[in-house]
């Protein structure tokens, strides 16, 4: 399925800072390291050895110019090649205690695949151990780090078949992992417009326990939704376990949205939609506060609220012209319940109070908005504790990291090469292709995992 690149590799090539690129052509074996915030030029007699650049994103490098990685602004880098593309993931929820902050670290993912042909798509619950720290050069610390070690991470997986590329895949959000025979629910939306429902925890056991293979009937759906007459990308399940069953919503490129929920005897589809939206819904966010509230975004431009009591289905509040382009995606600040951020196909960033929406035809200003990225937004999550903080994805291969407390300083603003970079960019990552999702490891403070075309990247930074 994919294995760990050489965790250390790279920290061995950097050894020499500033890297000719005619002579790195020549070494056999060395490569060049996309992963950067920092840029090298060409060797000379008059610079000393050890002087990098800052890079900004969107800066051509020179011909003989290469990008290598910073690893003292890292607390854990890892790089994960794949056979097929996982373009849509989710973090599970573990048994191994929240707010762990020591090394090596241990991070359990479901994701689904994009291969060749539609028969060949799996649903791979992940557990990836043995993240170690980052390793400093000798320079940067007299003590030996005991969480720093030249290892390997482990990756493990067991596969489910999926008919059909997947599109998007969700985990149902839960306080504590559920003890073995209680199910925990994973939904995939299907290339083939089918929503499917599966129950992992039989494999997240055999993750756990060695030699142990869950049954075939496991690796079967508890529930296919065909409501749906095409597919789609949105999909959320509720967030709120003490409000009632799981539920969950999902949204189609026809601009239907369809409520699933758990009933006695399994799940249950309603065959009446939510159709206020005119184009493609993009995403879907459920409330963190309000157990009939949802929100979601479409290619129509608009965000829109809508409560799931209200017969004639149809949103009760809506941010018309939300973005100048298709709006993609949205996350629900868990904490400040009033924020809703949203990112859209022009590379706009906004966070909107929800409390200035006073009527469906309301526009409202956002309350930030940031122009950073120069391509379209693929994800956006808020931090799980941090109200102030989320993460952004976009097709310009970049992860950001933001603090909206952050203020603005007008000594630092006036730094040569900064005065474009909004003071709120806490972070950017750089070096996978085509990143399409970002997600927070709630039970990590800190670490983040993102995926793209060419694998995933688990990482912690001294920023977060």
């Amino acid at each position: 399925m994919g294995e760990f690149e050489d965790a250390w590799e790279d920290e061995e090539e950097s050894d020499e800072e500033v890297v000719d690129a005619a002579e790195d052509e020549e070494e056999e074996g060395e490569e060049e390291d996309p992963d950067a915030m920092e840029v090298d030029g060409p060797a000379s007699d008059d610079e000393p050895p050890g002087e990098l650049d800052t890079y900004l994103p969107g800066v051509a490098l020179a011909k003989d110019e290469v990008l290598e990685p910073d690893h003292s602004v890292y607390e854990m880098l890892h790089r994960m090649n794949v056979t097929w593309p996982c373009l849509s993931f989710d973090v599970l929820r573990d048994g191994l205690g929240d707010d762990r902050a020591t090394f090596p670290a241990t991070v359990y993912l479901v994701a689904g695949t994009q291969a060749d042909t539609a028969r060949n798509n799996e649903v791979m619950v992940m557990r990836l151990s043995s993240l170690h720290k980052t390793q400093k050069d000798d320079d940067d610390s007299d003590e030996e780090d005991n969480d720093s070690v030249d290892e390997d991470a482990v990756l493990e997986y067991r596969s489910l078949p999926h008919l059909g590329g997947v599109n998007r895949i969700r985990a149902q959000p839960l306080p504590a992992l559920p003890a073995p025979g209680t199910p925990y629910y994973v939904s995939s939306w299907s290339e083939t417009g089918k929503v499917h429902i599966y129950d992992v925890r039989p494999y997240l056991q055999a993750l756990d326990e060695p030699g142990s293979i869950p049954e075939s009937t496991a690796s079967k759906p508890v529930y296919t939704s065909g409501q749906h007459r095409t597919e789609g990308f949105a999909m959320d399940w509720s967030s709120l376990p003490e409000h009632g069953p799981p539920r969950l919503l999902t949204g189609d490129m026809h601009s239907k949205i369809f409520l699933t929920s758990a009933t006695a005897s399994g799940f249950t589809t309603s065959p009446n939609a939510f159709s206020s939206h005119t184009s493609s819904v993009e995403d879907l966010q459920w409330s963190p506060g309000e157990s009939t509230v949802f929100a979601s975004c479409s290619a129509d431009r608009t965000v829109r609220v809508w409560d799931v009591r209200v017969k004639s289905r149809q949103s009760v509040l809506c941010v018309d012209r939300a973005h100048d382009a298709d709006v993609n995606v949205i996350s629900w600040n868990r904490g400040t319940q009033y924020l809703l951020a949203s990112g859209g196909d022009e590379g706009g960033l906004k966070v909107w109070d929800l409390r200035n929406l006073k009527s469906k035809s309301a526009v409202p200003a956002p309350v930030a908005s940031y122009n950073w990225h120069t391509a379209p937004i693929t994800s956006l999550e808020w931090h799980p504790k941090e109200d102030s903080i989320f993460a952004a994805s976009g097709a310009d291969d970049q992860v950001t990291l933001w603090d909206l407390s952050v203020e603005h300083d007008e000594d630092e603003a006036g730094a040569e090469g900064l005065k474009d970079v909004p003071p709120q960019l806490l972070f950017v990552h750089q070096g996978q292709k085509d990143v399409k999702e970002v997600h927070w490891c709630p039970q990590i403070p800190g670490a983040v995992v993102s995926t793209a075309s060419d694998g995933f990247n688990v990482f912690k930074t001294i920023s977060v």
